[in-house]
């Protein structure tokens, strides 16, 4: 089974920096696309940064220029670095993962999974 370990988030002051990890483990045979989602409370799941396997990245307006997402393809992980950090940061942040398995009939198969979340809270 395939599993995904974050780590990273925690308190933080107005203008401090933090960085996610996430870690996918199992029987994976290629990731393709490796995202963070935030989900602030009550609110709707939201995408904030994505990368693909070539390592061409993907930002919301939002959060363009002071987060940086990355991934270490050899390690299966990617992290995503938060600056100059906002109240309106607050939130829970969720990897998410798309990527294919090789089953036991020898075929490809496409899956994604999500991160149980990481807390980030920014307050002064």
């Amino acid at each position: 089974q395939v599993q995904l370990e974050e780590s990273g988030g925690g308190f933080v002051r107005p203008g401090g920096s933090l960085r996610l990890s996430c870690a996918a483990s199992g029987s994976i045979y290629t990731i393709n696309a490796m995202e963070w989602y935030r989900q602030a409370p009550g609110s709707q799941r939201e995408l904030v940064a994505s990368i693909v396997s070539g390592g061409d990245t993907t930002y919301a307006d939002a959060w363009k220029g002071r987060f940086t997402i990355a991934r270490d393809n050899a390690k299966n992980a990617v992290y995503l670095q938060m600056s100059n950090l906002k109240e309106e940061d607050t939130a829970v942040y969720l990897c998410h993962v798309e990527y294919m398995i090789k089953d036991s009939d020898n075929l490809y198969k496409f899956r994604e999974l999500w991160g149980q979340g990481t807390l980030v809270n920014v307050s002064s």
